[in-house]
């Protein structure tokens, strides 16, 4: 039976600070802007998150998502938190153009909500067992090889560590992300990486290029950082062209996995022979529901998947947390760089994000 209690949106932009700023083959991305978004109904409030992102060929504004929110809170005004099927139709049938962003934030909050009305977190009600969870990989962005082999230090015994963001358990990150694709070329890249291998210890390395390479740079690459021990590259070539991405694909001896090219199920089925894995985001794909249809059709496809995230908050983080026991890879570290993240929720076991086991997707607000 349908809830029968009218549904109401709520949102509020909040611009916590970045400990560190990130840069990536397209530049230094911007500080976060999280627009956190609430659900009402029955004296129960679900909670989602909204942020502007861009893969290099998709782009969406803070303006343009406050602008699809604005108008999706008029049009789920009537339904219950129940009626996704038609909450969602009501909001793509709507005028104007739909954000995945703001998809997302509503998504996540009518999910939040069901679990908050039973009781049960979401990875309780879907039957998922946390133990099952890949390590998170933290990030190194673009940097000279000193800056980089400080950040490793940083991350692994440093304020970052696992064990000062979360005393008493955190233990000790596993797996270091390092962004490629310099502007100033893969001679750039090769130092970087060197740096950071000699100071990673025990941790695995995977790298990302975020498209910052040409099909001849990325072939030698590829021999390269095999060479270097790296099991991992994403996103080697620009968002497009997937006949360099198959050319690229034969002769890797490394796993390759697309994210800028990937924004929903449809582009993972259109892809997957070009690829090894896929990145699934909660803003590109549209939600936790969408992230799910990602990952099965994937799987379908014989792909290995990731978690990824852009400038998400704990909010966001741990909605994905929820579905980590699915996945091969995790790469939630982005509330790690916050200094004033608001939120409360998912927190590091051994290396590891763990949902806690409060309803829906676990997320508080942080006292300070």
């Amino acid at each position: 039976m349908a809830e029968s209690t009218a549904t109401k949106l709520t949102c509020k932009i909040l611009t916590p600070r970045r400990r560190t700023p990130l840069r990536i083959s397209r530049g230094i991305s911007a500080g976060p802007c999280i627009v956190w978004v609430r659900i009402a109904s029955g004296g129960i409030e679900g909670w989602g998150e909204a942020g502007p992102f861009s893969t290099g060929t998709h782009t969406e504004t803070r303006e343009e998502i406050e602008d699809a929110l604005d108008r999706a809170s008029a049009a789920i005004r009537s339904y219950g938190p129940l009626e996704r099927q038609r909450i969602t139709g009501a909001i793509r049938s709507g005028p104007g153009k739909t954000s995945s962003a703001a998809m997302a934030a509503i998504d996540t909050a009518l999910l939040d909500w069901l679990g908050k009305k039973v009781n049960l977190p979401l990875w309780r009600l879907w039957g998922l067992d946390p133990a099952g969870i890949p390590p998170t990989s933290v990030t190194i962005g673009i940097s000279e090889p000193e800056a980089a082999a400080e950040r490793v230090r940083d991350w692994l015994q440093g304020e970052m560590s696992a064990e000062k963001l979360f005393p008493g358990g955190g233990g000790a990150f596993r797996v270091l992300k390092v962004k490629l694709g310099s502007p100033e070329g893969i001679r750039a890249d090769k130092a970087m990486l060197d740096a950071v291998v000699e100071e990673a210890g025990g941790a695995d390395i995977i790298v990302d290029a975020n498209a910052g390479w040409s099909l001849e740079d990325a072939s030698e690459m590829c021999i390269w950082l095999h060479e270097k021990g790296i099991k991992l590259l994403e996103q080697p070539l620009a968002a497009s062209g997937i006949g360099d991405w198959r050319r690229l694909h034969a002769i890797a001896p490394l796993k390759i996995f697309a994210d800028e090219s990937c924004l929903n199920a449809e582009d993972v089925f259109c892809w997957a022979d070009a690829i090894d894995g896929v990145v699934i985001k909660m803003m590109k794909c549209g939600g936790l529901s969408a992230a799910l249809s990602m990952l099965n059709t994937a799987r379908s496809c014989g792909l290995s998947v990731m978690l990824g995230c852009y400038s998400d908050s704990t909010l966001s983080n741990s909605a994905m947390a929820q579905i980590a026991p699915l996945v091969d890879y995790v790469d939630l570290d982005s509330h790690f760089n916050m200094t004033d993240d608001p939120f409360r929720g998912a927190y590091v076991r051994d290396g590891r994000l763990i949902p806690d086991d409060l309803p829906g997707i676990g997320v508080t607000l942080h006292e300070n």
